[in-house]
């Protein structure tokens, strides 16, 4: 289980150095990504709530171009980041990934499986859905489609594989708190901040101490 952020090739973008990325596809998140990838995932989410303040009751873009491109993630109160956790079953390279509009920041709907309702989707087209059945989970890649693939595994498996990814996001956040010191100097608290709701983490400071 990856926690993975949905990507889009950010040609021509300059305010800081980004990695190369398909259109559509997912950067897995951790602690062990490089500068470059780090900004290249801030930038998918900052992307993904790019939305024009006139919309709303939002205070205005700033004028300078790193403050117009950071203003939706900054002034958002709900942020969205686009992805979610990606399962491969290793055995055969089934893999379940997130759906379209689901975030990262639901990822915690996954507790929904082992200690709640017994059952949560996770996105559309495809649509995947994780079901416990005592002591095992079925994860569909696609409910709407009669011969989808399936990976099973035990409510332990489970259990550890999202103690795991939770990992993975922490460790992201803590790179990323450590690059927005370095990248975003004067913005790098607020961004961290930001990220850490998009994340639905506690806020990690670039020392990497937490505060909350």
């Amino acid at each position: 289980m990856q926690p993975v952020l949905e990507t889009g090739a950010p040609d021509g973008f300059g305010l800081w150095p980004v990695a190369e990325a398909e259109p559509f596809g997912y950067l897995p998140l951790s602690g062990e990504l490089s500068p470059a990838e780090v900004g290249t995932a801030v930038v998918c989410i900052v992307r993904c709530n790019d939305v024009d303040p006139e919309l709303d009751d939002r205070p205005p873009r700033p004028a300078d171009p790193l403050g117009s491109f950071l203003h939706g993630l900054l002034t958002f109160d709900t942020l969205f980041a686009a992805g979610g956790m990606r399962v491969t079953d290793r055995s055969d390279g089934t893999s379940f990934t997130p759906g379209c509009c689901n975030g990262l920041e639901d990822w915690r709907d996954w507790h929904q499986v082992l200690d709640g309702t017994g059952r949560a989707s996770f996105g559309h087209d495809p649509d995947p859905c994780a079901e416990r059945f005592g002591e095992s989970v079925r994860l569909t890649v696609d409910v709407e489609r009669s011969d989808s693939p399936v990976i099973e595994l035990s409510v332990t498996e489970l259990y550890e594989l999202l103690r795991g990814a939770e990992r993975d996001l922490r460790g992201f956040l803590a790179a990323a708190a450590d690059w927005g010191a370095r990248y975003l100097p004067g913005r790098s608290a607020s961004v961290t901040a930001a990220l850490a709701r998009a994340l639905a983490l506690p806020l990690i400071r670039p020392s990497g101490t937490t505060a909350g």
